[in-house]
């Protein structure tokens, strides 16, 4: 199934950050492709594993290296919860609180099979790819 976002404008969303502090997401302003990825919950094994993978992807990558990709993170969990998981892990991309699922119903993100992530990528121009 073809997502819904597909050549459309990428939402624009506030949600706290990992210290508490309000976060735009706003896809496209830095002028580099947006790498966003939606998980279940900070700490947990496969969310954990995505998370550092990321991490690790952006200090050795030679395709994130050459494409200058932002990432960030958007779960559930309260920002209390994101800044130990930032702080433990080591991310050095912002990770983003959606208590309310603002951010998931923005992306038309579901909870995915037994709570999968899911994850977005897009374009320098806005759309979703």
């Amino acid at each position: 199934m073809v997502h819904p976002l597909i050549g459309k404008k990428a939402p624009e969303v506030t949600l706290p950050s990992a210290n508490g502090a309000p976060y735009d997401l706003k896809p496209g302003a830095s002028g580099r492709p947006l790498a966003l990825f939606f998980y279940p919950a900070s700490g947990t094994y496969g969310c954990t594993r995505e998370a550092c993978s990321f991490r690790d992807a952006l200090s050795s990558s030679d395709v994130f290296k050459s494409t200058e990709c932002d990432v960030v993170g958007i779960s559930k969990d309260p920002p209390a919860q994101q800044k130990a998981f930032v702080d433990q892990h080591g991310l050095p991309y912002p990770v983003l609180s959606d208590a309310e699922g603002k951010a998931r119903e923005a992306y038309e993100v579901g909870r995915g099979l037994f709570n999968l992530t899911e994850g977005v990528c897009l374009s320098p121009s806005h759309s979703s790819c």
